[in-house]
């Protein structure tokens, strides 16, 4: 077992295929299969499931799995040692939420690449409990989530403060007849969704009815058009309301309050690229706390 075959056990995992992690890694299906023959042969274990659209990780392999993405971590975090000399460079990927991204990085963006150009920034969009996932495996150096998390293996630091609110349909008068709707949310796995459900619940909806979009815009868009109720931050929606008339309800300030948090894991170092982009965004999220 090598950090080389790892890699390719991490790819095949991540990217649940061969062929797929083969184009990632810039090389041939043979190859790939062949590393991941030799790693089970190594450890004697199974670490894939075989079946008609990919593989999926055998119980081994999800063991597996954590390891191989630390060892590349590390050897990621090895090579920014050698060659950061205090400028920023090199990839940094970092996550957030949608509304995180749209609000307050997407006018920062374009002023860091310009103050640092070799930086190759990637920002991953998600839900929280996906962002969470992606940083305990090192595959994002850091993300900007809805608190709380506690998680031992986790730094967080809170950036920003955000008033939440139940949005609806214009013709839609209070909160009590907004709960009577059916809620329009993202997958499973939104913190918005998660709160939205806590709303619901407190005034008898238990088991609300559901729609589940993937993009904000189109919730925004079924929420104006009548189609039920949705939770956001105040800002995002204001944002937004030229393009979607909404109803905007406030809830009370236990319910309203949300944290924004970077978290990172605590085993690593942060890069210099990700010292300089949180430098970025301090001063901007506090300015609107």
């Amino acid at each position: 077992m090598d950090a080389a075959a790892l890699r390719v056990f991490e790819a095949v995992a991540r990217l649940g295929g061969i062929g797929r992690a083969a184009a990632a890694l810039n090389t041939v299906q043979s190859n790939v299969t062949a590393r991941i023959r030799q790693l089970e042969e190594d450890l004697g274990a199974t670490l894939f499931h075989r079946h008609s659209r990919g593989v999926a990780l055998t119980p081994a392999g999800e063991r597996l799995l954590p390891y191989a993405a630390k060892v590349g971590s590390l050897l990621a975090e090895a090579r920014r040692a050698v060659v950061e000399d205090g400028t920023p460079s090199g990839p940094l990927v970092i996550g957030s939420l949608e509304t995180v991204a749209a609000l307050h990085l997407a006018g920062r963006l374009a002023e860091f690449a310009r103050l640092y150009p070799a930086v190759d920034l990637n920002l991953r969009t998600g839900t929280t409990c996906e962002l969470v996932e992606e940083v305990l495996l090192y595959r994002l150096e850091g993300a900007f989530v809805a608190g709380p998390v506690a998680h031992p293996d986790l730094l967080s630091e809170t950036v920003f403060r955000e008033e939440l609110v139940l949005v609806t349909a214009p013709h839609v008068r209070s909160v009590e007849a907004a709960c009577a709707l059916r809620i329009v949310v993202l997958r499973a796995g939104c913190s918005y969704r998660q709160r939205l459900e806590q709303v619901m619940a407190v005034r008898g909806q238990v088991t609300p009815r559901m729609l589940e979009f993937g993009t904000l815009e189109a919730i925004m868009g079924s929420v104006s058009a009548g189609l039920g109720a949705t939770l956001l931050p105040r800002a995002f929606v204001a944002r937004f309301a030229a393009i979607y008339p909404v109803a905007v309800h406030t809830l009370s300030p236990e319910e309203a309050r949300t944290e924004t948090l970077f978290i990172r894991r605590r085993d690593t170092t942060a890069s210099a690229g990700l010292g300089c982009f949180l430098a970025s965004v301090r001063p901007v999220v506090q300015a609107a706390a």
